[in-house]
């Protein structure tokens, strides 16, 4: 972690919870992306986020610097923080199908990338929560192994595992042109 990141998680639990902003700064777009991915709903990912920071806030007290990153902390309530809608959601929709690939809005504009993207989605259906969650943090929000095993509470070796078996399925299965979109992140 920063020297700076440090601080101001330090400040926080010392009370002064103005050095929050700092934190909130650093991560909110990438965390508010994160859950973009998971709902496919620009209120319920903007309603999800400010939870997930209204939580990560509340238990700063809680978070332990010699245990692992703040990023992997702040995911990890967020994704807990997903789980939680959906299972008190009261349409009960399907958990295993709240994800998206993309916040860019001129994808909406652009009909070919569109189509493309829904290509995309139909072989990424196929693959389990975990797996969409890896290859959402290591190729769309450029995380390592050790952040996304601690956010998983996996092994690094089994979340890099994870990730080459995922990749090398979806080499399989995906044409070449829309392998390249998918790994150019659209």
């Amino acid at each position: 972690m920063e020297t700076s990141e440090i601080n101001a998680i330090k400040q926080c639990q010392k009370g002064d919870l103005e050095s929050f902003g700092n934190l909130y700064d650093k991560y909110i777009r990438k965390i508010y992306d994160f859950i973009y991915y998971k709902t496919n709903h620009q209120e319920t990912a903007e309603d999800l986020t400010s939870k997930t920071f209204f939580k990560a806030l509340n238990n700063i007290n809680k978070f332990n610097l010699n245990q692992g990153y703040f990023s992997a902390w702040l995911y990890r309530i967020a994704r807990n923080t997903v789980i939680d809608h959906y299972r008190t959601q009261k349409n009960h929709s399907n958990i295993e199908e709240a994800w998206d690939i993309s916040n860019n809005e001129n994808i909406e504009d652009n009909t070919n990338n569109k189509i493309q993207l829904e290509k995309i989605k139909k072989y990424l259906q196929k693959l389990n929560q975990d797996q969409r969650d890896i290859i959402i943090m290591k190729i769309w929000q450029e995380m390592n192994y050790q952040e996304i095993a601690e956010i998983l509470k996996k092994s690094e070796a089994s979340c890099k595992m994870q990730f080459s078996r995922t990749i090398k399925k979806l080499r399989e299965d995906i044409p070449i042109e829309l392998l390249l979109l998918f790994i150019l992140k659209i």
